[in-house]
């Protein structure tokens, strides 16, 4: 399974939430008595509160609910990483219990009021106001689904896992089809709940990315396509690929690789005094907040690739979380928050792809390959590894396993299909035969059965996250065009690379992106504080075929 492009920990936490709505009838026959005079006497305080005061007690709240979201945010590093599998059924019991009280916090009658309260005050600082903002967004979600919808989809999820399985290990899609169909419909369901006038594959995506619509996703990667579908005919064709056979098929001991890694996270600036690197099965990235970052990756024996960038594309991730705004301001509130998935995966693929796939990284690496693994570097130079580690792969059908360059066709592939599905247009039979056409159109390969097809990834069979898919190769996109940035800011910035001086580039991250969280609406927004103007394809473009012509010798 994959679960490291897709972020557990923040899919759990908003699934987490979804669930609790279901057990959180405790105590609701009490809380109706007295209702009347409740309001009576809230109304009265509320035309003698100030616009401060009335700040102040929403801060509590919402700092409460961060708090307990941590809680809940440790249990499932644990549940992933160290709890014994005996554990599983009390750890149930406790989350359960756990969302009962997340939920009744996120749809509390007095947070209503003091967000509407707040929404007409004119007198709040421009970090003040974004924080209104965004948790006035959340609450109007959180209020908007019944208990009986989340109960049928905290029900759809187990059965949609647990049914993906079985058919994946069968390579079985008409078998899996009514429960595919099921999901289409349960997030129709929810989007109408939530934006009954809007699109709804828009309010599916605003939860990953806010203000994302199909609309947006759809121009972006059609002038991506446009571009990239003949240049990777022009890579088959005409290019000649590296050898990376001796990275990716070596034998490279796992202890050592361990020990690699364990200090290039360190010397990316991750802090161990506020972090943890532990092993998992999947890779992820989660833990309490910027003063609790726990990450895990994964090694394999013979591709020491593979460990390499799992790390790297987590601390990526761990770096966002650790650099977030400590001051009182912005501290364990929703304007302090990332800016949404897409700009969090340009944040762990900025160290991934535009630094450790890059030249002056592979100068850096290779001598710290060949003292660990001195039989198997061999006399390979920084040219030979940077070349290796930037292998495309002309006949993967996986995404998980896609290089930079094919990667994206993966997507556009996915978003084209869910985007159909959502918003009626295309039937869930039909999917295969799509799938497959679209992938024989943009990658020239051929699929042989729905397992390393249709059925390959959690996302839309095991979970239901339809809408989260863009938020890959958006977040590409947008660590292509912030590293640019960070290149025209930074003129000794491949000489620092080289060096292992990564200072430089990450407290310019931190200080144009991670200290900003959700001050800004979307993450276009955020880009034109960044770069100067919204996402913008050519860059990403570029960037690909001006790499691989060159390692490519086109």
């Amino acid at each position: 399974g994959d679960l490291r492009r897709l972020h557990l920990f923040f899919l759990s936490s908003r699934m987490l939430a979804n669930i609790c709505r279901s057990t959180t009838s405790i105590g609701r026959s009490t809380a109706s008595l007295g209702t009347h005079r409740a309001l009576r006497t809230r109304v009265m305080a509320a035309s003698t509160t100030t616009t401060r005061e009335t700040y102040d007690q929403l801060v509590h709240k919402l700092r409460d609910a961060a708090a307990l979201g941590g809680i809940s945010g440790l249990l499932g590093w644990d549940e992933m990483v160290m709890m014994p599998s005996g554990a599983a059924a009390s750890r149930s019991r406790q989350k359960a219990a756990l969302s009962a009280v997340l939920h009744s916090k996120a749809t509390d009658p007095e947070l209503g009021e003091l967000l509407d309260r707040l929404a007409k005050a004119d007198d709040l600082s421009e970090w003040e106001a974004a924080c209104v903002r965004k948790a006035s967004k959340q609450y109007v979600k959180d209020k908007a689904l019944t208990e009986e919808f989340v109960r049928r989809e905290s029900a759809q999820e187990t059965r949609g896992y647990t049914e993906w399985v079985k058919a994946r290990a069968a390579d079985d899609f008409k078998g899996f089809a009514p429960v595919l169909k099921e999901w289409v419909e349960l997030k129709k369901e929810r989007a109408a709940m939530v934006d009954p006038n809007g699109n709804p594959y828009d309010t599916l995506a605003d939860d990953f990315s806010a203000g994302l619509t199909a609309a947006r996703v759809t121009e972006i990667f059609d002038a991506v396509k446009a571009e990239l579908i003949p240049f990777l005919a022009e890579l088959r064709d005409k290019g000649t690929a590296p050898d990376n056979s001796w990275l990716v098929d070596g034998d490279y001991d796992v202890e050592k690789q361990t020990a690699l890694c364990f200090d290039i996270a360190k010397e990316l600036g991750f802090d161990l005094d506020k972090g943890l690197l532990n092993v998992s099965v999947h890779p992820f990235t989660g833990g309490c907040g910027p003063e609790d970052v726990r990450m895990t990756t994964r090694y394999k024996q013979s591709d020491v690739t593979e460990g390499l960038t799992g790390t790297i594309h987590e601390t990526g991730h761990a770096l966002y979380e650790q650099g977030r705004n400590m001051a009182d301001y912005a501290m364990d509130l929703p304007v302090n928050e990332a800016a949404g998935m897409a700009i969090h995966e340009s944040q762990s693929l900025l160290w991934e792809r535009m630094v450790a796939l890059s030249m002056p990284f592979a100068e850096y690496l290779q001598p710290k390959l060949r003292e660990k693994f001195p039989d198997a570097v061999g006399d390979r130079s920084a040219e030979d590894l940077y070349r290796a580690m930037n292998v495309v792969k002309m006949n993967n059908l996986i995404r998980v396993e896609a290089d930079e360059v094919t990667y994206p066709m993966h997507i556009i592939c996915r978003f084209e299909i869910e985007r159909d599905l959502i918003e009626g247009t295309m039937a869930v039979e039909d999917v295969p035969a799509v799938w497959a056409a679209k992938m024989k159109e943009y990658l020239g390969v051929d699929v042989p059965g729905d397992a390393q097809g249709v059925l390959q990834d959690i996302h839309w069979n095991g979970m239901g996250a339809f809408a989260y898919f863009p938020t890959y190769t958006l977040g590409a996109m947008a660590a292509t065009q912030i590293f640019e940035t960070a290149k025209e800011q930074l003129p000794d910035l491949d000489a620092d690379i080289r060096a292992g001086n990564f200072k430089p580039l990450r407290e310019w991250l931190r200080e144009n992106v991670h200290e900003l969280g959700s001050l800004y609406e979307t993450a276009d927004d955020l880009l034109v504080k960044v770069t100067g103007k919204p996402l913008d394809p050519s860059i990403f473009v570029s960037y690909l075929k001006s790499k691989y012509s060159t390692i490519y010798n086109l």
